[in-house]
């Protein structure tokens, strides 16, 4: 199977409670045109759950308090998985072309992860109408306004 080579195109950082995704040197011009978009896609690394043993995770115990006792390592949003890739849909605040900067409200990436991509979120492409999901998560907030005000502690078995 052909091996593949990324390279982080910038990092999730944060000053002062805000959150903002520093873009490397020379990224700064790709920024052009993503003004007027309220959200992204930052597809980032869970550079911290990058081991061989993380890799290997094929299943673990649900993860969550309502989902079946075990589950495939692909019905989880764990970080442990054979390529430790995360997407988070984040609201764009502000963009500062010129540093190379992207001010987020939250991403759920740790300062200094690294970011793979940047993709503006357009409703006809990322946006399901009426998407199915198991019962055991059904209760779940419906989009990420609400998101906010759940209490997802008493989701996790951790």
């Amino acid at each position: 199977m052909k091996q593949f080579t990324l390279s982080p195109i910038g990092s999730v950082e944060g000053e002062e409670g805000a959150q903002f995704i520093q873009l490397a040197p020379g990224y700064a011009p790709a920024l052009e045109g993503l003004e007027g978009f309220s959200h992204i896609n930052v597809l980032w690394w869970f550079d911290r759950c990058d081991t061989p043993k993380d890799r290997a995770v094929r299943g673990a115990d649900s993860p969550y308090t309502r989902g079946p006792a075990y589950m495939g390592i692909f019905a989880t949003r764990s970080p442990r998985r054979p390529n430790p890739i995360a997407l988070s849909v984040v609201q764009v605040l502000g963009i500062d072309q010129r540093a190379g900067r992207v001010w987020i409200a939250y991403c759920d990436a740790a300062p200094g992860t690294p970011v793979l991509d940047l993709k503006p979120y357009t409703p006809s492409i990322d946006r399901v109408k009426e998407p199915r999901v198991p019962r055991w998560c059904g209760h779940w907030p419906k989009d990420v306004e609400s998101a906010g005000e759940f209490d997802w502690e008493s989701e996790f078995n951790f």
